[in-house]
């Protein structure tokens, strides 16, 4: 188990190419559990606690993950809702050598929470997040709205600049090549927040949670760029963030681009420094004269 901060790990491998093998020095990302844990206090006043996550993530910014995750899952609402985040090590009961890390997320009193939230409790891969969970109906039954207005724009010289600027923040990818990332941009191209992780979904919630926690919340004067794919989730968390566009280096599911074009986000696809696809409200890129 590596410490708490840690996201890399040193070990010795055998290389083998045409010119023949050689033992070498590499460096992989650390992959580890975390449960996520919500206290707060039943009807009667009595203080309760209920774990809602366990997800496969990269050590570190564990705080700004386990807000970011129950941000966009619905049970926060504003940064006022959090009293206070403690991280601390659960019991191994796999037999593996897999103790978690436990975020444990306390509710202000009189703060209200969907116990049908709560009471979903799931296993978040590193891979996919919570796989199938969602739907449009699902969505638009917790009353996320479509996203109003054109303010932000963006031209497409400017974007197609930034996969550039992602890989050279990417500093544990750099390492390890092991890494999803995901950055936080405003309409002039500057990355403004990064966050890395083994999981792109988790990559997102360490990025969001950064924001709501910064009171910088909803994010309607940016875009969010992902290293990898647009999945449905991505998109989703990215609407509960108002987020008006999504960027991806990588392609969109279609359950994405439809997600998207319903809440009215701009989706753009395999971003490089040549091209990208726009897939569906395509206003928000425009040239600048």
């Amino acid at each position: 188990m590596s410490k708490a901060n840690e996201a890399t790990k040193g070990v010795r491998i055998l290389r083998s190419s045409s010119d023949g093998s050689e033992t070498v020095d590499d460096v992989l990302a650390v992959e580890e559990p975390l449960e996520v844990r919500v206290a707060y206090r039943g009807e009667d006043g009595a203080p309760l606690s209920r774990g809602v996550s366990i997800t496969m993530r990269t050590p570190g910014d564990d705080e700004a993950l386990a807000v970011g995750f129950l941000a966009t899952e619905g049970i926060l609402g504003s940064p006022e809702d959090l009293e206070e985040i403690t991280i601390g090590s659960g019991e191994d009961t796999s037999g593996l050598g897999l103790a978690p890390n436990i975020a444990r997320v306390a509710l202000r009193e009189g703060v209200e929470i969907d116990l049908k939230q709560l009471s979903r409790h799931v296993f978040t891969s590193s891979s996919c997040g919570v796989c199938g969970k969602a739907t449009l109906e699902a969505l638009a039954n917790r009353g996320l709205a479509r996203l109003s207005g054109d303010d932000f724009c963006i031209a497409p010289d400017v974007l197609r600049t930034l996969p550039g600027k992602l890989l050279e923040r990417q500093r544990t990818f750099a390492e390890t090549g092991g890494l999803h990332a995901t950055a936080l941009v405003d309409a002039s191209g500057e990355i403004l927040d990064l966050a890395e992780d083994v999981g792109r979904h988790n990559a997102m919630d360490k990025l969001l949670g950064r924001r709501f926690l910064a009171a910088d919340w909803p994010l309607s004067q940016n875009l969010v760029l992902v290293s990898g794919r647009a999945s449905f989730e991505l998109v989703q968390k990215a609407l509960v963030a108002g987020v008006p566009m999504l960027a991806a280096v990588g392609a969109p599911s279609s359950l994405a681009v439809e997600l998207a074009d319903n809440f009215g986000m701009t989706l753009a696809g395999f971003l490089s420094a040549n091209r990208f696809n726009l897939y569906c409200q395509q206003q928000r890129v425009v040239e600048v004269s």
